[in-house]
């Protein structure tokens, strides 16, 4: 079966699309007994390049949000688990590097993989089915949740796992804490209607940062306005859009004043777009962001600026960019987890 996913009308078409159920098929392929392979060439892992936290922990979200996993992908969060809980230090940090050798080629530090690390740990321990997954992803979060980075991005990511143990631990007061203050670090919008982005520059995974204020605005009477994240999140839509399909900040990023560029579309920039408009939809019971949602699951099946389609349905796997001359074929780890990702919406949001 398929969920039939309805796409906005553009002057040019007016078609309907079937969203296909997330395969976790190319993720195993990407997948050892270790952890998460971070690049492929095509369908193929590249095992040279080794595994990244940042990868392995967007991995134990997928897995774990997935709402009747088999036992192989319960048996995938269970191994993205024991590779975060290897990572992480004594004092909550994470590393991010491990070579195809098994040896740590960095230091722990608390950049977006320490983020990304406590949105999966967080997210396993809210939704896992598995109260093995759920027990051990807790005691990880709690001890990395204790500590806080400088950096926007990384406490955006720690701001989504903190909400979804809020989730199922309402009273989980390191994890209000860590949403309320991942909410101050993003900061509030500018008055300017032109640019209310609280920065000066997107870059990547924005929505990210409007998703995480406006589930902070939950936190009462401590988060921030609702309305807040909102105009972030509205303005960040209607930039991207273009004759009514989703067209997002390129990885060269956007700055202030300056040209846009429209080549390089990244998946990841597509999922988090997905992911702050279901939340948006779930808190504020408007209907309006279900097409945001929409949109992203658009994009993949070719609803884009090319007019191709961003996966391959013999893999399962998700193609890394949009280029000016189509996709990228290579199926890495972080373009396939973006496509589960927005997939996953697409069963809830048709």
């Amino acid at each position: 079966m398929t969920a039939t996913i309805g796409l906005p009308s553009s002057p040019e078409s007016d078609r309907r699309h079937s969203a296909p159920r997330p395969t976790f098929a190319h993720l195993s392929r990407l997948s050892d007994d270790t952890g998460l392979f971070e690049h492929a060439r095509h369908a193929i892992v590249r095992r040279e390049h080794g595994y990244c936290t940042d990868d392995v922990a967007r991995g134990l979200v997928v897995t774990s949000r997935e709402p009747e996993p088999t036992e192989e992908v319960v048996r995938l969060a269970e191994r993205y688990l024991a590779f975060l809980t290897h990572a992480q230090d004594a004092r909550g940090a994470f590393h991010n590097r491990l070579g195809h050798d098994r040896r740590w080629t960095d230091q722990p530090g608390l950049g977006d993989w320490w983020g990304r690390a406590l949105w999966g740990l967080g997210t396993a321990a809210a939704r896992s089915p598995a109260a093995w997954i759920r027990e051990d992803a807790l005691v990880a979060f709690n001890l990395g949740a204790a500590r806080r980075s400088p950096a926007p991005h990384a406490m955006a990511f720690a701001g989504l796992g903190a909400a979804e143990v809020l989730s199922r631990h309402p009273g989980h007061a390191a994890a209000a804490a860590l949403l309320a203050d991942a909410a101050t670090t993003i900061g509030t919008p500018e008055t300017d209607p032109g640019w209310p982005w609280p920065q000066q520059r997107l870059t990547y995974a924005s929505a990210a940062l409007a998703e995480v204020v406006i589930a902070a605005s939950q936190l009462h009477p401590d988060g921030p306005p609702l309305d807040h994240g909102l105009r972030m999140l509205t303005w960040l839509r209607d930039v991207q859009l273009r004759t009514g399909r989703l067209s997002v900040v390129p990885a060269a990023g956007w700055r202030r004043g300056a040209v846009r560029l429209r080549h390089d579309q990244q998946p990841i920039e597509v999922a988090a777009f997905a992911d702050a408009c279901a939340t948006a939809a779930t808190i504020t019971g408007d209907q309006g962001w279900e097409a945001g949602v929409r949109q992203a699951v658009g994009w993949f099946l070719g609803d884009n600026d090319i007019g191709t389609r961003m996966w391959d349905p013999a893999t399962g796997g998700g193609y890394d960019g949009l280029t000016p001359h189509g996709p990228n074929l290579n199926q890495g780890a972080e373009s396939t987890l973006a496509l589960i990702s927005t997939l996953q919406h697409a069963r809830r949001w048709s």
